[in-house]
């Protein structure tokens, strides 16, 4: 079974890479005033967070998502504020 568990939470890790990737990209495009591209990419981000909340099963999961989701509605302000 621990295998298993360990496998998971290297799926785990590689969604938070990817998340954290393309949150990056998203500050580039803002960076850029490219504020359509942004939020395009923003809405896209903000779907997987949804898909990757609703499969969470881990306390530490849940947290890290949550602070991805908060940091996802303050680019979504700082694109709208523009």
């Amino acid at each position: 079974m621990l295998p298993t568990k360990h496998k998971q939470n290297k799926m785990n890790n590689k969604a938070f890479e990817e998340l954290k990737k393309d949150v990056q990209e998203i500050i580039d495009l803002i960076a850029g005033k490219q504020n359509k591209e942004a939020n395009n990419k923003l809405v896209e981000v903000s779907e997987t967070l949804d898909e990757l909340l609703d499969h969470a099963e881990e306390d530490e999961e849940l947290v890290e998502l949550g602070r991805y989701m908060v940091l996802l509605n303050q680019l979504h302000q700082k694109i709208n504020a523009e």
